[in-house]
């Protein structure tokens, strides 16, 4: 019995034949052996890593973090391997990486911006705008870094974020000032509940208040500032009302007006 005709011409002629069922399982298994035997053989052995975005010194940090990896096919190399052993780093906020085959990994990171300098007792350590704690440093190094004292706390381990309540407050604020292209005018932070003060380079104290509209104050207080350091009289400057900053001559709790 003769199947059903398509278009004039029998059904049965428009299947495919044995051998052209048979040289397609051929070639989707060969390139299955190709691919499993790419993937133990040197053909695409990692050789080479390339880091971009970051400053060199994380870049290194990235190299050598990811060095066991290097002979290893990059065909076979899993996600995981690699975010592994970078979430390890703690001067790494992120990163995301390209195969470039033959034989090149290439990575884009994401690096952490050091903010503060972290005190407690005799130790200091570098703290980044997200909290995180980069590593522990000589007392004295980073000068250009602000201090923020550890007073709620033991002290913290790298990699970590900062448990401290009110040294939190303080780095959050200096992320937001660093953001404002403040940061470099400010040495030290002084936190308290409600209460948040940058000690300048210049000696003036800013006094934000809390943590509400900081980038507010600190617009305010950057338009403010060259007008008192032209005046050496005045020992601080208040924004912690934005609409009302206030300067004073002398550093008691009541402002001048």
């Amino acid at each position: 019995m003769q199947l059903p005709s398509a278009g004039g011409a029998p059904l049965v002629r428009l299947l495919p034949s044995g051998r052209s069922l048979a040289v397609g399982f051929a070639l989707v298994l060969g390139a299955v052996g190709l691919y499993l035997l790419a993937r133990v053989t040197p053909m695409f052995s990692l050789s080479q890593i390339e880091v971009e975005g970051a400053p060199p010194a994380v870049a290194e940090h990235v190299r050598r973090a990811l060095a066991p990896l290097e002979e290893s096919s990059l065909l076979a190399l899993e996600p995981s391997d690699v975010e592994r052993r970078l979430s390890a780093l703690p001067d790494v906020a992120g990163a995301s990486y390209d195969r470039d085959f033959p034989h090149t990994l290439r990575v884009t990171v994401r690096a952490e911006h050091p903010v503060a300098v972290a005190r407690h007792g005799t130790r200091a350590w570098i703290v980044a705008a997200s909290t995180r704690v980069i590593q522990e440093v000589p007392l004295g190094t980073r000068q250009a870094l602000p201090r923020v004292w550890l007073e709620h706390s033991d002290d913290p381990q790298p990699g970590t974020r900062l448990a401290d309540r009110l040294a939190l407050r303080a780095v959050r604020a200096l992320a937001l000032a660093r953001l404002a292209d403040f940061h470099g005018w400010i040495r030290r932070v002084r936190a308290r509940e409600r209460d948040l003060t940058f000690l300048l380079a210049s000696g003036i104290e800013l006094r934000l208040g809390d943590l509400r509209a900081v980038p507010l104050k600190l617009a305010i207080a950057a338009r403010v500032l060259p007008g008192l350091l032209r005046d050496r009289r005045y020992l601080y400057l208040d924004v912690s009302v934005p609409e009302r900053p206030v300067v004073g001559s002398t550093l008691n709790p009541q402002p001048e007006r």
